[in-house]
């Protein structure tokens, strides 16, 4: 897949982006992040971790970005954890790899909490911890030859760090066939269980998508797509009970009185863009 969007992009910041990972902005505040490993099917080692979850942390805090992209250099997306990198671990302490693995559930923890909307582009392999990275992300489409896998017990291993977003993405009783045979899966199931919300034709539709995916974004206020973010997190799971209702009245009376609320209702009265629509 070559570059995947049209619009050219600028190194943004320079000190973010290795051999490895990859960050790039427009001007209009898009970011691309790229896993570039290529040789290696952009597996993780710890170099790897450590990089995304810097660059995670960058984004959070840049002022201007509306939509990160997540994808992999080379034709594939991530296949999971890097075997040399498991081999180092095999031969460590259980307090070792507890560091380790908390190092990668900091990374998962660092994309799903970003307040921009993130949507992940799967060619090829997305295993083990790379298929944990589309369940974090809030969007995720796949081009038809993609395959999917949560590989772990095949190794002896558990998909313990991402499985708070595979779970919450596909529900318990697809999590519990597919963490426990393994087994690969096309674009087409990932779409079926809630992995994946679209399967386009090629790397040419996935760029129309992305474009098309970005013009919508970008005519919705910045604050309140965190906000909306949020707020999935804050009522999920929750009774529907006075204390709930109470608390999301509050909410969209805060949105309302809110300087993008006011701007909002403002340029529809008027008939006019928004500040925020680019």
């Amino acid at each position: 897949m070559s570059d995947p969007i049209s619009t050219k992009f600028a190194d943004f910041p320079d000190e973010s982006s290795n051999d490895c990972v990859r960050l790039q902005t427009t001007v209009e505040g898009v970011a691309m992040v790229t896993l570039n490993r290529p040789a290696r099917k952009n597996a993780f080692d710890a170099r790897t971790i450590a990089t995304l979850t810097e660059v995670f942390q960058t984004l959070a805090g840049a002022e201007g970005v509306r939509v990160v992209f997540l994808w992999g250099a080379g034709g594939n997306f991530s296949a999971g954890a890097d075997i040399d990198w498991m081999r180092e671990a095999g031969g460590k302490s259980e307090a070792d790899n507890r560091s380790d693995a908390l190092d990668l559930a900091t990374m998962f923890k660092a994309l799903y909490d970003l307040p921009m909307l993130t949507v992940a582009l799967v060619q090829g392999a997305a295993f083990g911890g790379g298929a944990g990275l589309v369940a974090a992300c809030d969007v995720a489409m796949a081009t038809g030859e993609a395959q999917f896998a949560f590989s772990e017990v095949k190794l002896g291993l558990t998909p313990a760090t991402i499985s708070p977003y595979v779970v919450q993405a596909i529900g318990p009783r697809a999590a519990r066939r597919l963490f426990a045979t393994g087994e690969r899966f096309s674009a087409e199931e990932a779409l079926r269980i809630g992995l994946i919300d679209q399967v386009v034709k090629d790397a040419t539709e996935m760029s129309q998508r992305q474009e098309a995916l970005v013009g919508a974004i970008m005519a919705n206020a910045p604050g309140a797509v965190a906000a909306a973010k949020t707020l999935v997190e804050q009522v999920k799971g929750r009774p529907m009970g006075p204390p709930l209702l109470a608390e999301t009245a509050q909410l969209i009376a805060a949105r309302r009185a809110s300087p993008e609320g006011r701007e909002g209702l403002a340029a529809f009265i008027e008939k006019r863009p928004p500040s925020w629509a680019t």
